[in-house]
C-alpha cells in the first residue's frame, strides 16, 4: 500500500510540508485546487504548480481529491453538458501532471455532514459528530450557520458560493428521486470513464457521508450494493470506488471487510478511519486504533494485505488532541498517530507473511 496525507495548500492548512515529512512511510500528497469553485476547469498551470511544491518536498501528488461535481450534472439539467466537457478537460490536465487517481463523490448540496465539529470526549480531545436526532429536527439552514460560517478554513462541500445558493438549491432537489440520481450519475459515468480511460486516470467515487438521507435529499452510495450498482454502470477498470471505512461504517450494516474482498481490483483509493456508533444512530470519530470505535480497522487493514491491495491509503479525520488549532478533523497528531497504527498492523502482517514463507521453504528443503 502507498501511504498518502491529504494537505489543503499553502496559506489554507494547519499542517506544512515540513511536518508531513516527518511521518514515517508518507510518499504522496492528497491535493486539490480548493480556491475553484465546482464545474471551473482546473488550469494546468495551477496544477502544476502545486507539483513543483509537493516534489520540491520529496513528494508525488498522485492522488487528487474533491474534484467536485456541478450541481447542474447531479440535477440533471441541460447545462450539465458544459460542466461535463470542462471536467473531462481538468482530467486531461491532471493527466500531463502525472495524476493517477480522482477522488469525487455524488452527494447532493452537501459533502458530508455533521452536527458538531468539536465534542469533546472524557480524554479532553474534540472530534467530529453526528448526533442524529438533531439532524432530524433541525432546520439544515441553522446547521449551515452553525457549521460552515464558524470555521476558519474552507470545508470542501461547503463552499461559501454553493451554500449561498441553498434555497434554490432545496428546491431543485424536490422532486429528485434516487432513481434519477442514478440516472443523472450513470449520464455522467458514460461520458467522463472513456475520457479518464484514455489518460490512465482512474476515478474513485466515494461513499455518501453518513450513508443515508439527510434532509430529504437522496443519497446512494451508502452500501455494498450500491458499489456494486456503481461499479456495474460503466464496468471498467477506470471506473473504482473510494473506500472510506469511516463513512460506510456509520451503518453498523456494512460489512467492509467484504466490500474489499468483493472488489480489490476496483479500489484504487482508501479512506481509513474509525467511528464508534451508538444505538440512536449518534456516532462520533475516534483514534484508528480498533477497539475504541466500531470499525474492525485491524481487519479491515488484514483484507487489504490478503488482498495484495497496492493502492494509495491515507489515514482519514482525526481527533483535536494536545490543544491542536486545525481545520476540523484534518490535525496533524492524530492522523500521524493513525499512519503509525496503520503501518504497525501492515508491518506485522509482512512479518508474518515472510516467516511463513521461509517456513514453506524449510519444508520443501
Amino acid at each position: 500500500m502507498k501511504m498518502v496525507f491529504r494537505w489543503y495548500g499553502e496559506g489554507n492548512d494547519t499542517v506544512t510540508l515540513e511536518h508531513i515529512r516527518q511521518i514515517p512511510g508518507v510518499e504522496g500528497i492528497v491535493w486539490a485546487l480548493h480556491h475553484l469553485p465546482a464545474g471551473e476547469e482546473w488550469p494546468l498551470e495551477d496544477i502544476m504548480e502545486v507539483k513543483r511544491i509537493c516534489e520540491k518536498h520529496g513528494f508525488h501528488i498522485d492522488v487528487v481529491e474533491s474534484v467536485n461535481i456541478h450541481e447542474d450534472i447531479k440535477l440533471g439539467l441541460p447545462s450539465r453538458d458544459l460542466y461535463i466537457e470542462r471536467y473531462k478537460r481538468t482530467i486531461e490536465n491532471l493527466a500531463e501532471a502525472g495524476v493517477k487517481v480522482i477522488c469525487y463523490n455524488f452527494m447532493p448540496v452537501f459533502d458530508w455532514l455533521r452536527t458538531d465539529l468539536y465534542k469533546e470526549a472524557e480524554d479532553g480531545s474534540t472530534a467530529l459528530f453526528y448526533e442524529h436526532a438533531k439532524v432530524d429536527q433541525i432546520d439544515p439552514f441553522e446547521l449551515v450557520d452553525k457549521i460552515a460560517n464558524n470555521v476558519e478554513f474552507t470545508m470542501p462541500g461547503w463552499e461559501p458560493e454553493r451554500l449561498e445558493h441553498l434555497t434554490k438549491l432545496f428546491e431543485a432537489y424536490q422532486n429528485v428521486t434516487e432513481d434519477d440520481l442514478w440516472n443523472h450519475l450513470h449520464y455522467f459515468l458514460e461520458q467522463i470513464i472513456p475520457a479518464a480511460a484514455r489518460c490512465g486516470i482512474k476515478m474513485a467515487i466515494h461513499p455518501d457521508d453518513p450513508p443515508w438521507p439527510i434532509f430529504g435529499l437522496p443519497r446512494i452510495i451508502t452500501s455494498e450494493e450500491s458499489i456494486g450498482r456503481v461499479l456495474r454502470l460503466v464496468d471498467h477498470p477506470s471506473n473504482g470506488v473510494t473506500l472510506c471505512s469511516g463513512s460506510l461504517g456509520a451503518n453498523p450494516k456494512n460489512d467492509i471487510i467484504q466490500i474489499i474482498k468483493a472488489y480489490p481490483d476496483r479500489i484504487p483509493f482508501a479512506h481509513i478511519r474509525n467511528v464508534k456508533v451508538y444505538d440512536n444512530q449518534d456516532f462520533i470519530e475516534t483514534s484508528h486504533r480498533t477497539k475504541d470505535g466500531s470499525v474492525d480497522i485491524c481487519g479491515i487493514v488484514k483484507a487489504y494485505h490478503e488482498t495484495g491491495f497496492s493502492g494509495y491509503v491515507r489515514p482519514d479525520h482525526g481527533r483535536h488532541i494536545w490543544n491542536e488549532a486545525c481545520r476540523p478533523g484534518y490535525g496533524l497528531y492524530d492522523r500521524a498517530l493513525g499512519i503509525m497504527y496503520l503501518w504497525g498492523v501492515w508491518d506485522s502482517l509482512e512479518i508474518e507473511k515472510r516467516g511463513a514463507s521461509q517456513c514453506l521453504k524449510s519444508i520443501n528443503s
